[in-house]
């Protein structure tokens, strides 16, 4: 029995299909790498701004304990105060960060009725959305003034302050994400465990929240990702007090602030200049890894999951 050849004009067809498919899959390629593409790009970037300060000072300046970029004696580039300070910062608003948000993410999603729901939603994308500047003239004309009295501070310009507020800028993102993870959990997952017997809030902690643990800690890595790279708030409210520290309740000054605060007036080329940059390398490298740890950790739970 004879069989059939394809016609042409279908094979024209089948062509055309594979050509259409070959070109979507080249344009979804070149989407998905865009962002790799525009890392590496920034990577380059930095990096030739910051690498002739190899040679001239060299990399132990970076190593010292002061930063004093603009003196008649010794210029010192010191970028230790600079990391401690953004350290503590940091730290301190992620354990503000962490139970707020994540409470507040488990009450809307399990525990509030319709009307809360529809109420607290709406003010918390309110708050994500306020001006960074906004909330740093918050902070320093109504939080400092009360960090102050209620310590007896010399002055309310200080870590703790600035921690507080960062926490406040990242707790809609922890909230609104985490509220997602928790909702996505398959109800048959709390049906299950109120048929067992278990109470409604073991069943959120024992059952809802783990389920939804991956989701909650990309909540909180994006959250803390936030927090490193706020710029105002810090430059407004932390003190700008380029010292090592770790006493929350002493000024201390970001690496993000201090860009902020000199890049505009350095003269271009100078020691000054490249420095700035490896306080930018230092810092991109700082949120690589932190995004590295949260892949690995997302990856733990998802397979014991």
């Amino acid at each position: 029995m004879l069989r059939r050849r394809p016609s042409g004009s279908f094979l024209r067809l089948f062509d055309m299909k594979s050509f259409r498919e070959k070109i979507i899959f080249y344009v979804l390629l070149g989407a998905a790498s865009t962002s790799c593409i525009v890392v590496l790009l920034i990577f380059l970037f930095l990096g030739k701004e910051a690498f002739p300060f190899i040679w001239d000072p060299g990399l132990m300046e970076l190593l010292r304990t002061r930063w004093v970029p603009v003196s008649y004696s010794e210029e010192i580039f010191g970028l230790i105060p600079l990391f401690t300070g953004s350290v503590v910062v940091t730290v301190l608003a992620t354990v503000i960060m962490i139970p707020f948000g994540v409470l507040g993410a488990i009450y809307i999603a399990e525990m509030a009725s319709n009307l809360e729901r529809t109420v607290l939603k709406p003010f918390v994308e309110i708050l994500a959305g306020i001006p960074s500047v906004v909330i740093g003239f918050f902070g320093l004309v109504v939080l400092s003034p009360i960090i102050k009295e209620a310590f007896g501070l010399q002055t309310g310009l200080t870590a703790l302050t600035g921690a507080i507020l960062l926490a406040l800028m990242a707790i809609p993102t922890v909230i609104s994400i985490s509220e997602d993870a928790i909702r996505s959990v398959p109800r048959s997952y709390k049906e299950a465990s109120l048929a067992l017997g278990a109470g409604r809030m073991q069943t959120i902690w024992k059952v809802v929240v783990p389920a939804a643990l991956p989701g909650i800690i990309a909540a909180i890595m994006l959250g803390m990702g936030r927090v490193i790279g706020e710029t105002m708030v810090v430059l407004m409210v932390t003190g700008n007090a380029a010292r090592i520290s770790f006493d929350p309740f002493e000024s201390v000054r970001t690496m993000t602030a201090t860009i902020a605060a000199e890049m505009g007036e350095v003269a271009f080329g100078s020691h000054h200049y490249q420095a700035l940059f490896w306080v930018g390398l230092v810092l991109l490298v700082i949120t690589f890894g932190l995004n590295v740890v949260a892949r690995k950790a997302l990856k733990k739970y998802q397979m014991q999951g």
